[in-house]
């Protein structure tokens, strides 16, 4: 039996065929969301029993299609393809091949041209320069079944997510500068990123691209794991390994766009097939990229399998869909007389919003708990809202505001940042109008951006302090976490793709430490359902979890606020100074009485700071914040803390304690009674 089981029961139709109309049929209706099933190549037994595979492509323009291969010496006359007409599909069983044998498409045009194309389909593919797609299985045994199981059972929402984006090329190499495989990741990356405190890895683009300096991003081979790291079941080992240390993997994803590589998808059956044929809406200048033509139905089979590809066979906890903005519009990156208005003669791209709206939905009726994240930069309204409700059916969205405003702010001279506070305030206007990720990504720290820790205000050792302030605020902040690799131990170079992290900064004492002190908050923020339990959109009680105690403290740069679980048992008040001004006295009103002990502070000596505002303080009566209680700290300069109300210490009852009291004296009179006596007796005695 083949690998996919795409056989009529074994039944032999017209010529020798072996496809269903029925698969086919939901192919052109963009329904197949398991077209990947039915399109590629697949091992399994031809009608006379012999083994080989079986190869199928969409290609409805071509005059004739043949496979090409090793197993027939690249002669397009031995591996000729029956075609369902109807369908605009090819098909060739050819017996005797085998798996790893290279395989490309012979296309020949009503033109009279034929080129060679590498299968959209394929499983794997040569590495890059070369580029023909490889016969292969995907034969894995998982052993990530509690992970799955409880993934299933659990919504991502109210769940601590914080999240490590890498680089799988430039995070780290070999001394000689080759990469590391699927497996070494898995021995290198899996224990770092659990000290450091990550639930999750987020990876740039795995599907293959020919060009290193795309990330990612251009891909060519949309269902073929990228072979510069090894074999597919390779990268099905490095996700089963997360999976068994209780780290998620999540990946990028670009259904956007897709390069004109001639060996790929452009012109793939000498016509406009994937890309639109009108430029204005076919192509990103910008880019030098092709768009997908969204009016056809068979590309939304195409990219639905792919993502529930990703998703079933490899067991991804979810997809950050890359450019969705440049989805939504027609005018994205265009000029006037440079795009085509709708039906209805807007801007909106109908047919692509219909498409993210059945991916979310086909995802989520089959994965109900993965994440679906947008990078969407825009305003548009319900991203992450249900479809049934107008939304496009996301469960996150990068909160891309927050993180351009809070960055501006950062770069501040202090003296001016009274005149910026609204850009730390500002973002809690819409906070929770969306399931937002506070996302510190790749695209901040190239292409001269500067590093985050040189993006930072002030001389080399308060560009220290300031990045641990950023970090503060964004892990007390509602939101889902993420961080680009090197922005942990502030590496103060930019992101280079085509050399590795700078890890020689260890050796560094200010580094080590805001190694350190990343760890700490990680840990810090998974230990605390303050800080993640309330903060899903559209709940209803959203504000619950979060109060303002200081918003409007411009004139000393001073933020400060409580977050609180759904319980109430958990509550850390988080006080900011971003400012290098020390306050000695700086009174906060807090929800009772009792003792409150800073449990986290940025300028503590294990994290590069001189160890001040570490203290308990007691609360007083009187009134502060909205409050009927306050407490005055001590809020160093450049520094962040946060606070926790400690338990009571148990009282005991003056009733309880006076019976002790007799209890004891009763005792050691009793004791001297019996001292006394034997005293006596030895007197006599003797």
């Amino acid at each position: 039996m083949n690998d996919f089981d795409i056989y009529k029961n074994g039944k032999k139709r017209d010529a020798g065929t072996y496809i269903d109309d029925a698969p086919m049929y939901l192919f052109n209706q963009g329904v197949n969301y398991e077209s990947y099933r039915m399109l590629g190549a697949h091992r399994g037994k031809s009608f006379s029993g012999k083994d080989g595979y079986l190869f199928a492509v969409w290609a409805p323009h071509a005059k004739s299609v043949s496979v090409v291969c090793d197993g027939n010496g690249w002669d397009r006359n031995k591996g000729r393809m029956y075609k369902h007409m109807d369908f605009g599909i090819w098909e060739v069983f050819l017996e005797g091949i085998e798996p790893g044998q290279c395989y490309k498409y012979s296309i020949e045009t009503f033109r009279g041209d034929i080129f060679l194309k590498s299968d959209p389909y394929a499983f794997y593919s040569e590495v890059r320069p070369a580029n023909a797609s490889i016969t292969t299985e995907l034969d894995y045994e998982w052993n990530d079944k509690k992970w799955i199981d409880k993934r299933t059972k659990t919504e991502p929402y109210y769940k601590p997510i914080n999240i490590y984006e890498m680089h799988f090329s430039s995070w780290k190499t070999h001394e000689d500068g080759s990469y590391l495989t699927y497996t070494e990741m898995a021995d290198e990356l899996i224990p770092y990123v659990k000290k450091m405190g990550y639930t999750h890895i987020e990876v740039m683009p795995l599907s293959e691209y020919p060009f290193d300096a795309s990330w990612g991003y251009q891909v060519t081979g949309y269902y073929s794991a990228n072979s510069r790291f090894g074999r597919p079941e390779e990268l099905k080992y490095f996700i089963d390994k997360c999976h068994q240390n209780d780290i998620g993997v999540i990946m990028d994803w670009v259904p956007a766009h897709f390069p004109k590589d001639g060996f790929a998808l452009a012109k793939f059956d000498g016509e406009c097939l994937f890309e639109h044929p009108d430029s204005r809406r076919g192509e990103h200048k910008e880019w030098g990229t092709l768009v997908f033509d969204w009016t056809k139905t068979e590309i939304w089979s195409f990219l639905i399998s792919n993502a529930l590809f990703w998703l079933q066979e490899f067991h991804f906890d979810g997809l950050r869909v890359d450019a969705v903005s440049s989805m939504l519009y027609l005018d994205y990156n265009r000029n006037d007389g440079e795009w085509l208005p709708n039906k209805y003669g807007g801007k909106e791209n109908l047919e692509a919003i219909e498409f993210l709206q059945k991916l979310n939905m086909a995802v989520f009726e089959r994965l109900p708990n993965v994440m679906m994240i947008a990078e969407e930069s825009t305003a548009w309204g319900g991203v992450t809202s249900p479809v049934n409700k107008g939304g496009l059916g996301f469960n996150f969205k990068w909160n891309m505001g927050w993180m351009h405003d809070v960055l501006d702010y950062m770069q501040c001279d202090p003296y001016f940042r009274k005149g910026n506070h609204y850009k730390l305030t500002f973002p809690m206007m819409y906070a929770f109008a969306e399931n937002y990720i506070l996302a510190l990504s790749h695209d901040e720290v190239v292409h001269g951006k500067r590093s985050l820790i040189d993006k930072m205000w002030g001389t080399y050792e308060e560009k220290f302090s300031e990045l641990r302030l950023l970090y503060a605020y964004m892990y007390s902040h509602p939101g889902k976490k993420l961080l680009f690799m090197g922005g942990e131990f502030g590496q103060f170079i930019e992101w280079r793709f085509a050399e590795q992290l700078d890890w020689r900064l260890e050796e560094y004492d200010n580094h080590k430490k805001m190694w350190e002190y990343s760890a700490a908050l990680g840990h810090f923020y998974q230990e605390h359902p303050a800080f993640f339990e309330i903060e899903r959109e559209l709940s209803g009680g959203e504000w619950e979890g979060f109060k303002w105690l200081k918003a409007q403290d411009c004139e000393n740069s001073v933020l400060a606020y409580l977050r609180l679980s759904k319980d109430k048992k958990d509550e850390i008040l988080v006080a900011i100074n971003f400012t290098p001004i020390d306050h000695a006295i700086y009174t906060i009103g807090v929800p009772e009485n009792g003792d409150y002990k800073v449990v986290l502070n940025s300028n503590d000596k294990k994290f590069g700071g001189d160890g001040s505002g570490s203290k308990t303080y007691h609360a007083k009566k009187i009134p502060c914040d909205e409050f009927d209680y306050s407490i005055d700290i001590t809020l160093p300069a450049l520094t962040a803390l946060y606070i926790q109300k400690l338990p009571p210490t148990k009282k005991v009852k003056k009733e309880k304690v006076v019976g002790l009291v007799k209890k004891q004296t009763s005792e050691i009179k009793t004791i001297e009674n019996k001292t006394k006596a034997l005293a006596e007796t030895e007197k006599s005695e003797k």
